[in-house]
């Protein structure tokens, strides 16, 4: 049983809202519509309250910050990023963020359904229910796969350019950031992409950071603040800088069939720029490391 209440919309703006919806969702289904367009013309009249082109001959600066056409994104930067997908979804990205700094978009009764029509035009997979609060960050979008009833709260940022998969009844709170990728400690443009998956019913909770290549399994939690860089098994809670688990939640005892960190066939990592080696080699040690070959080979015992 949920602890939410259902709270009812008023008459006329229910229907005001269902039927916005309902048009934008056709348009966007429809291959001939100029996405650039229909998405300056939303922002012009949303933001502003008139259309496009009179905002162009008033304002032309605020009207050509509108067309996504005239804007970039950081992932248009990186040679990993697939152009032609993302030219596709970057209006629908624009429209998410623009309505997200509006009164619009503070309102869940307009947002959130918003949203789960855009999610439906630029993930690669989104299921039924999804909930997106506002101030949500993408890095390319087309790489994200949602399950059912899936809860994304404010200030998320989902860096899925190597591909996040968020799980039926996951729970991502306020402020967490889930990474797809790495960068190399000698060469920052050595990049390696790696998925990055969150079971049915995980909990990931405010302000966390979860690092590319983790697996959260089926019903694991992590605590606030603290930071993934490897996996949690099933009903496992970790916490701590790195996290590590710590708590098993009690639960019956039942074999899974979903996510699990230990048995989960994981796709292979990529490489981002192909001028680096595949697959990158060790590149650090510690700063005793050589003290302790030196000490061992003269017969003392190196530090601990």
């Amino acid at each position: 049983m949920t602890w939410l209440k259902t709270l009812t919309t008023p008459e006329a703006a229910d229907s005001a809202y269902t039927a916005y919806f309902a048009e934008l969702d056709a348009r966007l289904a429809d291959p001939a519509t100029p996405r650039p367009e229909l998405v300056r013309e939303l922002l012009a009249q949303a933001m502003y309250g008139r259309s496009y082109a009179d905002l162009l001959a008033d304002s032309p600066m605020s009207a050509l910050n509108l067309d996504s056409r005239n804007v970039t994104f950081e992932a248009e930067y990186y040679s990993a990023t697939d152009d032609e997908q993302f030219q596709r979804v970057k209006p629908l990205l624009w429209l998410w963020k623009s309505i997200d700094l509006t009164p619009l978009g503070h309102n869940p009764l307009f947002g959130i359904p918003l949203r789960r029509i855009l999610a439906g035009h630029i993930f690669k997979r989104v299921g039924r229910n999804f909930k997106c609060w506002q101030n949500v960050e993408f890095s390319v979008g087309y790489n994200m796969e949602v399950g059912d009833d899936v809860v994304v709260h404010r200030n998320v940022l989902l860096d899925d350019i190597g591909g996040i998969e968020l799980h039926d009844n996951a729970s991502v709170s306020d402020y967490v950031n889930i990474y797809s990728h790495t960068h190399s400690v000698i060469d920052g443009p050595d990049v390696t992409l790696r998925k990055t998956v969150i079971g049915r019913g995980a909990r990931l909770t405010y302000h966390s950071t979860i690092l590319a290549g983790s697996v959260v399994s089926d019903d694991a939690m992590l605590a606030t603040h603290a930071l993934l860089r490897g996996d949690i098994e099933p009903h496992g809670i970790a916490m701590g800088l790195p996290a590590k688990t710590t708590r098993l939640k009690l639960r019956p005892e039942q074999a899974v069939s979903g996510i699990d960190s230990r048995t989960l066939k994981r796709e292979a990592p990529r490489k981002a720029n192909p001028n680096f080696p595949e697959p990158t080699p060790n590149q650090t040690r510690r700063a005793d490391e050589e003290l302790e070959m030196k000490t061992a080979r003269v017969g003392f015992v190196g530090r601990k």
